[in-house]
Order: structure tokens, then sequence, then C-alpha cells
């Protein structure tokens, strides 16, 4: 089991009153869930975007067999 700490956030009056006219959604778990995916997409992003970095170092001048030589004799 994972350790859950309390995230606490501000909203709207108006927004407060316009969910607990609403008690048949768990808005813990709606949060939660939007929370998850965005911090899931952001993440992709950030690992995509180091990727084509490296990708864009790279030398193009170079075979794959040198490239797994070179890393097989690093070891």
């Amino acid at each position: 089991m994972s350790a859950k700490i309390v995230y606490s956030i501000r909203i709207q009056k108006k927004i407060r009153e316009l969910m607990e006219e609403m008690p048949e959604y768990n808005w813990q778990e709606e949060i939660t869930t939007l929370i998850e995916k965005t911090v899931k997409k952001k993440r992709r992003e950030q690992l995509l975007a180091r990727a084509r970095e490296l990708h864009r170092q790279q030398k193009k001048d170079v075979s794959a067999a040198d490239i797994l030589r070179e890393d097989r004799d690093a070891r």
C-alpha cells in the first residue's frame, strides 16, 4: 500500500456550492484521477523532450554496430 498525503487547494465558493449540489460524484476520486492523468502526461512530455534532445545530439555518421561495440567495451 502506498503512502498518501494531503494536498489542499483553494476554489471559488460558488464552485464548492455547485459541487455540493452534486453528491452523486466522488469529487476526491475525480480530482485525484485528473491529477494523476495530468502528471503522467507531463512526465511523458518531459521524457520525450529529453529523448529528442539526446537523439539530436547523437553522431549521425556512426553505424549501429560501432555504437554497440563502444557500449560493450565500456562495461
